[in-house]
């Protein structure tokens, strides 16, 4: 009690940030557990019923049709069409049941309902049914619709993964986001890496001009872009009787969009390094490539690793300039674009939507854990140290 007593009395400030990272924690989690859930269940289930009432069931109304009139057994005076609404559906259970779709839980299961002109309804919780009638059933009447509210047990399936996985053109689509977002990822890094480094440690004319820029592209929304670079693309396309929408014009779309970022992150950090490693190395005889190279590169780790995780993100889940500088043709469409696709025009099939948001995930979270300790190093270093 006393450790406990003196950690709320010393400690505020650290209770504080740990409430708040707890409830950031659990608004982060709820969603993320509600769509790994929606995954797993039946699409008839994710319509009718939230993804929280998963592991308790789910209850549907469903419609069916009883017997036909040649179906129907004279019991004493009264004609019976017997039969199961629930046939070939094991684990379900009826709750209610009615004869008209605005009442289609007018009656409890196991109750006989009367349906007028000496006609009853008998459907029983495990389905079973008794349709009964004073006189014979004609043979020119249509079997009988009725609704049933039908309570189902908590189901999971695999069937969403396999649709996402086994889609037309899901496995090319993985290889061609792998192989638009490892050098969108690279490239970009290593220019603003250079670029970084002149701005902290060279001087020359125009370098504070320079950092403005920078700092004002990064406001700029890639949207103003696109139309404009998609004209210059096409332009020097024809010029070179090139087509437009390769790999290189999409890599260089990329790199240009996240360029400034990368300069006003990376600068951040190498301007706060000692400043006395710079020096004794220039005193050394060390030429600036040497420097950047031998010194800045390894020492920046942090920085880069923390940059290259947004980058990817970005990268790997994009899909508008992915489609404006790359097409759509199945031999280049992108694995964002691929599952789009399958999802439909109109977006209702919610089972695959779940189903995809884990498979793209994927790849980012193996990047994003294998990179993640050097993530606040490499954003919070440039923040504490002068430069």
């Amino acid at each position: 009690m006393t450790a406990v007593g003196s950690y709320f009395k010393i400690g505020p400030a650290r209770l504080f940030v740990h409430a708040a990272v707890l409830l950031i924690v659990i608004v982060w989690l709820i969603p993320t557990l509600g769509i790994f859930v929606s995954a797993l269940r039946d699409k008839d289930q994710i319509v009718v019923s939230g993804w929280w009432t998963a592991f308790v069931g789910s209850t549907q109304t469903v419609a069916v049709r009883l017997g036909t009139p040649d179906q129907q057994k004279q019991e004493g005076t009264a004609y019976v069409i017997s039969g199961n609404v629930l046939e070939g559906q094991t684990g379900r259970s009826v709750k209610a049941f009615g004869n008209r779709v605005q009442q289609p839980a007018a009656f409890e299961a196991g109750q006989t309902a009367d349906l007028g002109d000496g006609e009853s309804l008998l459907i029983n919780s495990d389905g079973s049914y008794r349709y009964m009638k004073n006189a014979a059933f004609s043979p020119d009447e249509r079997p009988r619709r009725i609704y049933a509210s039908v309570a189902a047990p908590p189901e999971f399936t695999m069937q969403n993964y396999k649709t996402v996985l086994t889609g037309e053109g899901i496995g090319q689509s993985f290889i061609n986001s792998l192989t638009v977002t490892i050098p969108a990822t690279i490239i970009p890094i290593l220019i603003a890496a250079f670029a970084a480094y002149a701005l902290s440690w060279m001087e020359f004319p125009g370098r504070a001009l320079l950092i403005a820029l920078v700092v004002g592209l990064i406001v700029v929304p890639l949207q103003m872009s696109l139309i404009p670079l998609l004209r210059l693309y096409n332009e020097i396309g024809t010029m070179l009787g090139q087509p437009s929408k390769t790999y290189p014009g999409i890599w260089l779309a990329h790199t240009a969009f996240g360029m400034p970022l990368a300069i006003y992150l990376l600068r951040a950090y190498i301007a706060g390094l000692p400043k006395e490693i710079i020096e004794s190395a220039r005193v050394d005889g060390a030429s600036d490539f040497e420097i950047f190279t031998r010194i800045v590169l390894p020492l920046s780790f942090p920085a880069l690793a923390s940059f290259a995780i947004f980058q990817f993100l970005w990268v790997w889940n994009d899909l508008l300039v992915a489609m404006v500088f790359l097409g759509t043709d199945k031999d280049h469409i992108v694995l964002t674009g691929s599952l789009n696709a399958l999802l439909g025009s109109r977006g209702g099939n919610w089972e695959i939507l779940t189903a995809s948001a884990f498979v793209t995930i994927i790849v980012p979270l193996l990047v994003f854990f294998g990179l993640q300790r050097y993530l606040v190093r490499g954003l919070l270093a440039g923040s504490v140290k002068g430069g």
